[in-house]
């Protein structure tokens, strides 16, 4: 008896396998990123037209875009310029009114159509005197027997790509639905899902819809099954890890851990008391910790981190603490020299610029500095940037790795430095809140500690959006506080100059802000910098040699000068919130009263939006679910960098609940 065939199925057959696809339009379809019939099936239309009701041209008006049909009574093209420019027009007449469609340097348009067609357009009017749209989105109607699918119903729009008219792409997904409809099952394991429609009827809504309301029913049931097959993936991925993952006893005995209380100088707050128990819990646990803690600018993190390390060393493990810049790896150093070294820890610092070199502690001992490749007793703490990650760096005896502002590193840099150790502990810290969406899809196999309380103590942060012309004002206000003592940072979002008169840039407004705040210090700190010219600077900085620090947005994490109280940022619509948000945390970090301005003209409405939220508050949660909702995960996070998935209908700014549901049905799958 042969064997039976492995059958592919017929929804993962290449487009070309349907009728009318042909090279050119599978080339025009793999632009969409459609390359199989699924792929086809799933090509969510981006809005849709009630072609059951239409607006007469003579009621258009400039408030809103709206869908006109009319037959075109003229057209024609004109270049000028020595032919180098062009605009193309059509007019159309529905009978009450005539329409003006214009497009602007695309010859090629008076290709797509013929006098006495009729159109359907979608636009805004640009005037009313004549009614004109420019580059409207348009459709050739036509007759035959497909002209159900396009006129007199509810009809999808979609992306498309140049070449691929909207007519034929509405009227294959009708095709290839027809033919393959009864090929859609239910996703396996399927889970129970009252109330929402079968996924093929799903389908057929998002492509068809009999009225409007059928489109956010479709598209809830099509985002669930993603939101599940991705919890699924993550549950299973974390149900594996723990069944071969043996947890190093990392739990500690206190030897360490009360001596370093005692002498630091203030109280761990109730908030980070309690994640401290989590944590403590997790590291005398079965299973290798896996935990993401939260914590807005200034929380107290690194306290909480050190409480951690210190737990893995007294366990006779050591640990590694990773950071995505040098400044804030050679801040951590400092403070753990500081904190450690009176307990006998041992710490290495690693970064790109100190591969070879001495650390202060072991100078002070003369001891020698370790080489590429070394074995070393426990309780070391290794700290440093990506160079913790290179090939020739062993992690002997790794407990604990500890990755701060984790969202500046991708989920594969994550996994490189767990990989140097056998299953270590993972403690993931960022000080840039996460939504709540985005922390049960894109963490959902971590699990999460928040430090929702901030240590007493600090001075109050008060935020003023101001335009340019304001600048001269506030250039005086930061005057008279540096001469009362007080620091400050400038930042501005270039390095050098781009040619764009409107960004100023850190290297060319060097000279003018020496000018500006003489007889006062002003010190230059950007990304280029070589290493130690960057650690002389900050050390002047933190010294009060430096009054001013002019920098770009290098400093948004790390920098910690308690005597820093205002924070001036030039051109601040370039930087997101969440980013404005960490600027904002360099000042505030001592008892004095702290002033962040922000300066800029945008005239961009969403611009304005971001800016008024920071002037209005200082929660970190807020503002990260304000930047989600502004500027959408992709562009917050930058897909690659997160390991996020791409979502077709699932929207991580709204779907909160749909994502918990499937969170939990994904739990009683598995």
């Amino acid at each position: 008896m042969s064997p039976p065939e492995n059958k592919i199925s017929p929804l993962k057959q290449p487009v070309t396998s349907l009728w009318g696809v042909g090279a050119e339009r599978a080339v025009q379809l793999a632009r969409l990123e459609i390359f199989t019939v699924e792929d086809l099936l799933l090509h969510r239309p981006k809005r849709y037209e009630d072609r059951r009701h239409f607006r007469k041209i003579a009621e258009l008006t400039k408030d809103e875009p709206f869908t006109a049909r009319g037959t075109i009574v003229a057209l024609g093209l004109k270049r000028f310029r020595g032919g180098q420019k062009s605009i193309f027009e059509i007019i159309l007449d529905d009978g009450t009114a005539r329409l003006h469609c214009r497009w602007w340097n695309l010859p090629f348009m008076q290709n797509y159509f013929a006098q006495g067609d009729e159109v359907f357009v979608f636009g805004k009017l640009v005037e009313t005197k004549p009614r004109t749209m420019d580059h409207p989105e348009t459709e050739v109607i036509e007759g035959g027997e497909e002209s159900f699918i396009h006129i007199n119903r509810i009809a999808s729009i979609y992306p498309l790509t140049e070449g691929l008219p909207q007519r034929w792409l509405r009227g294959t997904i009708w095709r290839t639905l027809e033919k393959f409809e009864n090929q859609i099952a239910e996703p396996k394991p399927a889970p129970d899902l009252k109330f929402f429609p079968a996924r093929a009827n799903a389908i057929r809504m998002t492509h068809f819809p009999e009225e409007l309301t059928d489109v956010e029913i479709a598209r809830q049931r099509l985002a669930l099954d993603e939101f599940v097959a991705l919890q699924i993936e993550m549950q299973s991925r974390r149900k594996r890890f723990e069944a071969n993952a043996k947890a190093l006893p990392c739990g500690g005995d206190n030897r360490l851990m009360k001596p370093f209380l005692a002498r630091l100088g203030f109280k761990l707050t109730d908030a980070q008391t309690k994640v401290l128990r989590e944590i403590r819990h997790d590291l005398s646990g079965a299973h290798p910790m896996r935990r993401l803690l939260q914590g807005d600018v200034g929380s107290g993190k690194t306290a909480v981190a050190a409480c951690t390390a210190l737990m893995t060393l007294e366990s006779g493990f050591n640990v590694a603490l990773m950071a995505p810049t040098e400044i804030l790896a050679e801040q951590h150093w400092r403070n753990f020299v500081r904190w450690f070294e009176p307990l006998g820890v041992k710490i290495e610092l690693r970064t790109g610029s100190r591969k070879e070199e001495k650390s202060e502690a072991r100078t002070a001992k003369n001891e020698p500095a370790p080489s590429s490749h070394f074995t070393l007793r426990a309780s070391h703490l290794f700290i440093g940037t990506h160079a913790l990650l290179t090939s020739g760096f062993d992690l002997p005896e790794l407990g604990l790795a500890i990755i701060d502002e984790q969202h500046k590193f991708g989920v594969a840099q994550r996994e490189q430095l767990v990989r140097k150790g056998n299953y270590p502990h993972l403690l993931v810290m960022t000080a840039t809140p996460i939504p709540r969406t985005l922390g049960l899809t894109l963490y959902g196999d971590l699990d999460v500690s928040v430090i929702d309380e901030m240590p007493g103590g600090r001075g109050e942060i008060k935020t003023f959006v101001r335009s340019t012309d304001k600048l001269p004002k506030v250039i005086e206000f930061i005057r008279e506080k540096i001469s009362g003592g007080r620091q400050a940072f400038v930042v501005y979002p270039r390095v050098e100059d781009s040619g764009a008169k409107e960004l100023k840039a850190v290297t060319t407004e060097f000279e003018n802000l020496q000018k500006i705040f003489a007889p006062f210090r002003v010190g230059l700190l950007y990304g280029r910098l070589k290493g130690p010219e960057k650690e002389t600077v900050m050390a002047d900085f933190r010294a009060n040699k430096i009054r001013v620090l002019l920098a770009t947005s290098l400093v948004e994490v790390g920098v910690d000068v308690p005597n820093a109280t205002l924070l001036l940022v030039e051109n601040a619509e370039m930087f997101g919130l969440a980013q404005l948000h960490q600027l904002r945390g360099r000042i505030g970090r001592g008892a004095h009263e702290s002033f962040c301005i922000l300066i800029s003209d945008a005239k961009n409405f969403e611009a304005r939006q971001r800016l008024k939220i920071l002037e209005e508050t200082n929660d970190g949660f807020k503002i990260a679910e304000a930047d989600l909702k502004l500027r959408g995960p992709g562009e917050l996070l930058g897909r690659e960098q997160s390991g996020l998935p791409k979502f077709r209908f699932g929207n991580l700014i709204e779907d909160l609940d749909l994502i918990r549901r499937a969170k939990a049905l994904a739990g009683q799958i598995i």
